[in-house]
């Protein structure tokens, strides 16, 4: 497996809208827990498509683990013109996005709506597998996505689910004694 495919939810579809917010430490602990995973697994690419939320996350901690890995990173915006309303803090996150190995963009603007069943088909066909945030009971539009990853075969799919979030939470808190 080389080249894995990052998607998931957005920040605002699992309520978390500021940076400060105590969830995304364990977020974050899974993300590492499970990139560190896929990289001494042989991973070298991991793919985004510059969305806020999870992408974003993993991004973060996938600089961090830059010292400890070999791997690059790229992102494949779906139009050359995405986050130009996004306010100064989204901007911020966009031009991180624009840091990594590849930059490139689908289309230069929105000119039908067959264009992002075709940037999708286009992310997976280009990549070995997923690493997903997304649960189906909790639906949002990456269910199109998540759908044609779970249809390929053969397409590896790892899943950070909201059990994985609940299940280490619980041992963080056990260890930093907050709960018996």
């Amino acid at each position: 497996m080389n080249t894995i495919l990052v998607a998931g939810y957005k920040s605002f579809d699992v309520g978390v809208f500021s940076n400060k917010d105590p969830r995304l430490t364990i977020i974050k602990k899974a993300i590492e827990r499970d990139l560190r995973r896929l990289f001494e697994e042989g991973v070298k690419w991991l793919v985004f498509s510059g969305n806020l939320g999870f992408e974003a996350w993993v991004l973060e901690v996938a600089f961090a683990l830059k010292k400890d890995y070999d791997f690059q990173m790229a992102t494949i915006f779906l139009f050359e013109n995405i986050g130009e309303n996004w306010n100064e803090s989204n901007q911020e996150l966009l031009a991180r996005f624009k840091q990594v190995d590849f930059v490139k963009y689908a289309y230069p603007h929105y000119s039908n709506p067959g264009q992002l069943k075709e940037y999708n088909q286009f992310l997976i066909d280009n990549a070995d597998g997923a690493y997903v945030f997304y649960d189906p009971e909790n639906e949002t539009n990456l269910k199109y996505l998540y759908k044609m990853m779970v249809e390929k075969e053969p397409f590896y799919v790892k899943q950070l689910s909201f059990d994985d979030l609940n299940e280490l939470a619980e041992k963080f808190l056990r260890k930093h004694s907050v709960i018996p």
